[in-house]
């Protein structure tokens, strides 16, 4: 009975270490699959080629809390980073999808407004003339609901696309190569 336990929890120790020595040897492994001689990245100051005011803080902030919270890239300084982001916002659009309303019992439903911002980015290693990342564009979207402040609302929601932007942005920079 005794030598029944003491074979049991031998393998019991064994098996696990040969799951995990077997998965490293086929070329699994954890972590980011971006490129292994880059380290940190600095973002530039983002461009605003819209009329909305703020929105390239909104950005430049949002990239930077989406790169912290990803964590495959240490956020720098522009004189210490591996490489470098920049972005320009180039279209803001807000689209209505629902309306105003007001029934008969004068209870109010709030309009329901959608935002679409497009914004173009490239990562560019200092000194070299080929971006790592070239151009490309994306599309961040949200949602929101005017209750009482419509510009309060409106602001809202430009955060929330700028959120949805960056979060797009950092995936196809630590991901999409």
């Amino acid at each position: 009975m005794n030598k029944i336990k003491s074979i049991l929890s031998r393998t019991a120790f064994i098996m696990p270490l040969l799951i995990v020595s077997s998965l490293s040897g086929c070329g699994y492994h954890w972590g980011s699959i971006a490129h292994p001689q880059i380290k940190s990245i600095a973002i530039a100051p983002v461009t605003n080629d819209t009329i909305e005011y703020n929105v390239s803080a909104e950005m430049r902030g949002m990239l930077a809390e989406q790169f912290n919270v990803d964590g495959s890239l240490r956020l720098v300084s522009l004189e210490e980073a591996d490489c470098i982001i920049y972005c320009i916002i180039k279209k803001i659009e807000t689209i209505s999808i629902g309306e105003d309303s007001t029934d008969v019992e004068m209870t109010y439903r709030p309009a329901e407004w959608a935002i679409e911002i497009e914004g173009e980015f490239q990562v560019i290693i200092p000194g070299r003339a080929t971006p790592l990342i070239p151009k490309r564009i994306l599309k961040g979207y949200t949602t929101y609901q005017v209750t009482a402040d419509n510009e309060t609302g409106r602001r809202n929601g430009i955060k929330m696309a700028c959120h949805d932007l960056a979060e797009k942005m950092v995936y196809n920079v630590t991901e999409a190569w």
